[in-house]
């Protein structure tokens, strides 16, 4: 949730809580709201659902929202079986080349009027942390003029249409550092900007890779290392590991290492 959202959820709370707001009493309006609290309309929509979608308040369908009614001092929580997801009622193209989608889709959160949110597509990306018998992991030292810095990555990239994550990730460490994998497993899938980008990454870990040949991507090969798991923690505090595909394989790799987690088959 963002810094408006936050502070305009923050503000309808404290009215409910100090019991300006009293249980079952109406809130303003939408306009109103908008108007008081200085934020947009869409900011504002945001911040009820969020609150509906706790339970602290109701959506009434034509009437507006409503307090909802308290036991003692307490408000109801709603349980997660009560929620209801967002209702998608269509989606419109705003840009479309082969790397990025920008998208206008046409949402109804619980109890509150449709509107159209910005939804960026990125392509399926899969990751691989590659660790060996000496608990050093497979990196590249690369440089990236967004944000334009110079730091340590695992080796990764898109998965084709039509290809899968597992065959991706293996393809992806050959092409980028000359290593082939010894055997892959997936550990987790995740999506690097929930909300708003659509990105499914795909990490995967390996024990061990032979040397076949030198990199044959020329645009993404870089300084290739193995580097001691033992130097991770002090890398990610001075800043040089690039990616939240990196981060999240690498802290999954070092918690699986602490407290004997698995990747799933």
């Amino acid at each position: 949730m963002g810094e408006k959202t936050g502070r305009v959820e923050a503000t309808i709370r404290e009215r409910i809580e100090s019991g300006e707001l009293a249980a079952g009493a109406k809130l303003p309006s939408e306009r109103t709201l908008v108007e008081e609290l200085g934020a947009g309309r869409t900011t504002v929509r945001l911040a009820l659902a969020k609150l509906a979608a706790e339970g602290l308040i109701d959506a009434q369908h034509g009437r507006g929202y409503f307090v909802t009614k308290a036991r003692g001092n307490q408000q109801r929580v709603s349980t997660p079986e009560e929620l209801e997801p967002w209702r998608i009622h269509g989606e419109r193209t705003i840009y479309d080349n082969r790397w990025v989608k920008l998208t206008l889709v046409d949402v109804e959160p619980p109890g509150v009027e449709r509107y159209e949110s910005h939804v960026v597509r990125l392509h399926h990306v899969a990751i691989t942390a590659i660790v060996d018998d000496q608990d050093r992991v497979l990196m590249l030292w690369r440089y990236r003029f967004v944000p334009n810095k110079w730091g340590w990555e695992l080796p990764g990239g898109i998965v084709d249409a039509g290809e899968d994550a597992l065959t991706a990730a293996a393809r992806e460490v050959e092409e980028e550092t000359g290593w082939r994998p010894t055997k892959l497993q997936h550990a987790v899938t995740f999506q690097p900007m929930v909300g708003m980008v659509d990105s499914p990454h795909e990490v995967f870990v390996g024990q061990g890779a032979t040397l076949v040949g030198a990199p044959t991507d020329a645009e993404e090969a870089g300084l290739i290392e193995w580097i001691p798991l033992a130097d991770i923690p002090g890398l990610m505090a001075q800043d040089k590991l690039q990616g939240s595909g990196t981060l999240v394989a690498l802290l999954h790799v070092l918690a699986s290492r602490a407290g004997g987690l698995t990747p799933a088959e």
